[in-house]
């Protein structure tokens, strides 16, 4: 059981209630996470920024990459409900993740993520020479800002023990 429960949309307040909308308008969907950050628009909002800065790596990482990081990032955290979020947008773009291969590009992020959840005071020199011989500095600041905040999503929903989303579960096999 979730140690913060989520909004009644019904009782919350008008700033709540307006960033509710916005969030179903902008995304088209509301998650338990999203519904428990919203307690706080603020927290909301700066969680929110992951898309922002998905939409900075755009020119650099397509969405496959992206997911995989992200992926990758929510199995080292142990966290389920992020796991099933990038299980479902590739199962949703057609993509079954337990067949796919990742290039070398992909495997460096993939590692670079991981390395960061085991020890940020040690990401190997190797994944570091990978990524800069790849993007640009804009890039691996975005980059690692992206990695922080889904570091955060992840660690919010396993601390706050945020109840799974029902619609994730086909994806969790």
């Amino acid at each position: 059981m979730s140690h913060i429960p989520q909004i009644d949309y019904d009782t919350a307040s008008e700033d709540i209630r307006a960033a509710h909308d916005e969030e179903v308008r902008v995304r088209g969907r509301m998650t338990n996470m999203k519904r428990t950050l919203l307690h706080s628009p603020t927290a909301h909002r700066i969680y929110a920024e992951w898309f922002t800065l998905r939409e900075e790596l755009r020119p650099a990482l397509d969405d496959r990459a992206i997911w995989l990081l992200s992926h990758a990032i929510s199995e080292a955290m142990q966290s389920p409900i992020a796991m099933g979020f990038f299980r479902r947008a590739f199962a949703n773009s057609g993509v079954d993740f337990h067949s796919l291969v990742p290039t070398a590009d992909e495997q460096r992020l993939i590692d670079f993520g991981r390395a960061i959840v085991a020890n940020s005071n040690a990401v190997p020199a190797e994944i570091w020479d990978g990524l800069k011989a790849r993007y640009d500095n804009a890039a691996l600041v975005n980059l690692v800002a992206f990695v922080g905040i889904m570091v955060a999503t992840a660690l919010f929903n396993n601390v706050v023990e945020v109840e799974f989303d029902a619609e994730l579960a086909p994806f969790m096999d």
